[in-house]
């Protein structure tokens, strides 16, 4: 009867500990969801702040070009006015010259939308690329805490098929990392701007 009594115990802690390993198997699947979410998230903001950087820098280019072009106009009038003689083709080539410096000065301050002005894009588009950084070391703790936890899960189920009690501390120690690292993904800006 002992031995039996014995048996029963075995059998009742051996399901009680693989109850424990499936509610760790169930939590650690839950980070690995919330951790593919995240990486989802942080990797589409991470290629629309690329993308929006990107289109910020060639809107740049694009009227830095068009402001040189003009102002290369107005400097030629320039050097060519000394060989006007008359008085209204004098007038309308300062005119023109004048013109040109106004549009150029729009070019680096627009007054009627100021935030396509030269320095409003250049800033715009170094907060979209500095987005698309913190967007990316998102992604990278969200891509290691998935990993871990993966591996975790690994651990804890191969812990209920061998019995083996280290595989489940194993498990338990990479989830606790995995989710450090998650959360540092999902903080990572009030981190980053502490250090920053």
């Amino acid at each position: 009867m002992s031995e039996s009594a014995e048996t029963a115990d075995k059998a009742v802690e051996a399901k009680e500990r693989d109850r424990t390993v499936a509610l760790i198997i169930a939590i650690l699947a839950l980070m690995l969801a919330l951790a593919e979410a995240g990486a989802k998230k942080a990797q589409h903001l991470s290629t629309e702040k690329n993308i929006e950087a990107s289109d910020l820098y060639n809107f740049y280019q694009a009227k830095k070009i068009r402001s040189t072009v003009v102002e290369t106009a107005s400097k030629m009038l320039e050097a060519q006015t000394a060989g006007v003689s008359d008085p209204k083709a004098q007038e309308a080539v300062e005119k023109q010259i004048a013109d040109f410096k106004t549009t150029v000065a729009n070019f680096e301050k627009d007054p009627k939308k100021p935030e396509d002005s030269l320095d409003a894009i250049q800033e715009q588009a170094t907060a979209a690329k500095e987005a698309r950084e913190l967007a990316n070391h998102r992604l990278e703790h969200y891509e290691l805490g998935s990993g871990l936890t993966q591996i975790a899960i690994v651990l804890a189920s191969a812990a209920i098929i061998t019995g083996i009690s280290v595989l489940i501390w194993l498990s338990v120690g990479l989830g606790a990392i995995g989710a450090i690292l998650l959360a540092f993904g999902f903080f990572a800006p009030t981190v980053l701007g502490f250090i920053g």
